[in-house]
């Protein structure tokens, strides 16, 4: 009833291409956007900027980068701590040997230097594929920990092996606030998902899902291998590795190399299964769970009276990943991104049953 088509006529096949052809999605979205731009920033708190938010956008980022490698490409993934790791520390060196080099410049860099070392270790990919090209990615992570914890030079001969940034400035204006961190990775976030939700709808998009599908019919249809795959690498790395620099720079403030430990690769992982393969708003619901299943764990037994140890409500929380993952990947492959665009559809013919 308050969720149709009708009366919505498209006479070009570009309007019925467009990225939100109902309008209620688009004005659903405009009003979403509304929301985190003006009315967050209005009513949120410190802790919820710092604790909530920020977490939030910086790992949604992440995982829409991960999302296009692992849920678009079907390319295996478990090194996604690396790129972040990558993307952070190489904005951290741009910024540190370029006087005043600019911090949009230095995060972007970031993400071209993630870029190269996610190709890489992308060429495996063209021989090997599932649990080997697996293997493959986790050894980036390996690497990538030992080069950051013995290479005195990543982070700045810094003797106790961790690095620090301050004095975060955009166009002369200070990001100190978590109200301005908050907008700021926001932004990112909007712009980086705009930017993908078009590329997986394009030629490339779907030379990526065809790979994903069926490899060897993709190329005997004309679709290169070494083209798709690489750069799927390559757009994926290049997301992943400015979600890093974030993380680094806005959220972290300072940080050791175990902040991009393989904790942070499974993590990421975790989120794009319960989120939903192949989806970018799969990528914001699987995120969304991460960040607020620990708080939840944490504050309702308190609110029923249950007391909770902090070592309980950890272990419990490994254990609500497992189990959720387990049943995802048997009764719902395709995550919560599956059972959102079901209420959709069920939305369009409430209230009649077909």
């Amino acid at each position: 009833m308050f969720y149709r088509e009708n009366g919505q006529f498209k006479t070009s096949y570009q309007a019925d291409l467009a990225l939100f052809p109902i309008a209620q999605d688009r004005w659903a979205l405009l009003a979403l956007l509304a929301v985190a731009f003006v009315g967050v920033p209005l009513v949120g708190s410190d802790y919820f900027f710092r604790a909530v938010a920020v977490p939030f956008l910086i790992l949604s980022l992440a995982a829409i980068g991960l999302n296009i490698l692992v849920g678009y490409c079907g390319q295996i993934s478990l090194g996604t701590g690396a790129f972040m790791a990558v993307g952070a520390y190489a904005a951290y060196n741009l910024q540190v040997r370029i006087e005043g080099m600019p911090l949009l410049l230095a995060l972007l860099g970031g993400g071209l230097c993630a870029t190269v070392f996610g190709v890489l270790f992308g060429i495996p990919s063209l021989r090997i594929r599932g649990l080997y090209l697996a293997v493959a990615t986790l050894a980036a992570q390996f690497f990538t920990d030992w080069f950051t914890n013995r290479v005195k030079w990543v982070t700045n001969d810094s003797s106790s092996g961790s690095v620090s940034v301050g004095n975060l400035q955009i166009l002369g204006f200070g990001i100190e606030t978590p109200v301005q961190k908050y907008l700021l990775c926001l932004g990112f976030v909007a712009v980086f998902a705009l930017l993908a939700k078009n590329l997986v709808r394009g030629a490339v998009g779907r030379e990526w899902m065809a790979m994903r599908d069926m490899d060897v019919a993709a190329a005997v249809i004309g679709i290169r291998p070494v083209y798709a795959k690489l750069s799927a690498f390559a757009v994926s790395s290049f997301i992943v590795g400015v979600a890093g620099g974030l993380w680094g720079f806005v959220h972290l403030g300072s940080w050791e190399p175990a902040a991009f430990g393989i904790d942070r690769s499974f993590q990421l992982l975790f989120m794009v299964i319960i989120g939903g393969l192949g989806s970018i708003a799969g990528s914001f619901f699987g995120a969304a769970f991460i960040v607020l299943l620990p708080l939840l764990l944490n504050y309702v037994p308190h609110w029923l009276g249950l007391p909770l140890s902090t070592g309980t409500a950890t272990h419990l929380e490994h254990m609500i990943f497992g189990a959720l993952i387990v049943f995802f990947l048997i009764v719902e492959p395709h995550g919560l991104a599956r059972l959102w665009s079901t209420a959709r559809q069920k939305l369009r013919i409430w209230p009649f049953p077909h």
